[in-house]
């Protein structure tokens, strides 16, 4: 029986990510990423120069840790191995934009301790939107930057262009992490007025 192909692997990979990101229940989630995992490592031992091997792996390790909320000490090893991927991702293909947009959305959510910047966040971020215009996490990620750093109106309309590129595109893993942002954003809007 034939091996499947590196295209095959990485595919089913991300499939697995997406999947994980639209299941309802914690033990799906948890099946999915584990699923991809295998199926990245799968790629990448298959062909250790294929960038898209080492994005599908950083995907499915990034969303097994947050499975149970963000970065936690316990998960520290896992963080390592996570960014390890990603930066491959990006030494093999500098120009790699889902995986340009995942490090500036690191860099805007982390603490500095563990390599957090906003301000290179957000223009890697910017970037990646003027380079995609129909890029939706990236406006995501920007708009919860903009509004811990008290530019809120910029920040809802980031919100609303992603949730209307989210509908628009039928991006069934992205629609309900941008109604909540927006959703958040109206409420803070609210409070200050």
């Amino acid at each position: 029986m034939a091996q499947p192909s590196v295209h095959d692997l990485t595919t089913d990979a991300m499939r697995a990510c997406h999947d994980g990101r639209l299941a309802t229940d914690r033990a799906s989630r948890a099946a999915l990423y584990e699923k991809g995992r295998a199926l990245g490592e799968q790629a990448v031992s298959a062909d250790e120069k294929s960038a898209d091997a080492h994005f599908a792996l950083f995907c499915n390790l990034g969303e097994l840790m947050r499975i149970d909320g963000e970065l936690s000490v316990s998960s520290i090893m896992g963080f390592r191995r996570m960014m390890k991927e990603l930066d491959r991702t990006l030494e093999l293909a500098p120009g790699h934009l889902d995986a340009l947009s995942a490090r500036g959305t690191l860099l805007v959510r982390l603490p500095s301790l563990l390599g957090g910047d906003p301000d290179k966040g957000e223009h890697l971020l910017r970037r990646v939107i003027d380079q995609e215009p129909q890029s939706v996490n990236a406006r995501i990620s920007l708009a919860k930057s903009y509004c811990q750093r008290g530019r809120h109106e910029e920040a809802l309309h980031l919100a609303l262009e992603a949730l209307n590129l989210a509908q628009v595109q039928q991006r069934d893993d992205f629609i309900p992490e941008a109604a909540r942002t927006v959703a958040q954003l109206r409420a803070v809007g609210n409070k200050a007025n």
